[in-house]
């Protein structure tokens, strides 16, 4: 049996578990739809943008053949995936929804944020970004002479392979 014909972003696991979110959130957008869309609107016109947004700078920076503009579109579909999860606090915020909503996209999210900061740092190591510590706080931008690797993410194995391609 022949398989059908792919192309190299489709392979990526991220890329994949963006489709699932975008599938998760587009089922989410409209439950919160409901009785008030103009009270709704602009959050979910926000979260259906930065959603596409994500998946969409996968699939181009995986096209790119230089690391650094690899790395690039990754960082932007990271940033994508953050807006994405300030868009569902923002939903249980103003109370559109109940926290216990949100929590499985959430999940998809946090997942999806580690993929794209490795495939971010296996591209363009040396790139200066502000980083999110275990305490969920922000650490300062690294320091050129900091001898130091504190990446949190480098002992991370359950999401080790996740980015890698599927054969």
């Amino acid at each position: 049996m022949v398989s059908p014909a792919q192309f190299d972003h489709e392979k990526l696991d991220v890329y994949r578990l963006e489709l699932k979110f975008l599938t998760w959130a587009t089922q989410f957008l409209a439950d919160i739809f409901g009785p008030s869309p103009a009270q709704t609107r602009e959050l979910r016109e926000q979260l259906d943008r930065a959603s596409l947004s994500a998946l969409l700078n996968t699939a181009e920076g995986n096209g790119r053949r230089q690391g650094r503009q690899r790395a690039k579109f990754f960082d932007d579909a990271r940033g994508s995936a953050i807006e994405c999860a300030a868009c569902l606090d923002a939903s249980v915020a103003k109370e559109f929804v109940c926290l216990e909503r949100i929590q499985s996209g959430k999940e998809m999210l946090v997942r999806i944020v580690v993929m794209l900061s490795k495939l971010v740092g296996r591209f363009d190591p040396d790139q200066y970004r502000v980083r999110e510590n275990a305490s969920g706080l922000a650490t300062p931008f690294e320091d050129e002479d900091d001898d130091e690797d504190d990446d949190e993410y480098e002992d991370d194995d359950e999401y080790e392979d996740e980015f890698k391609f599927r054969a």
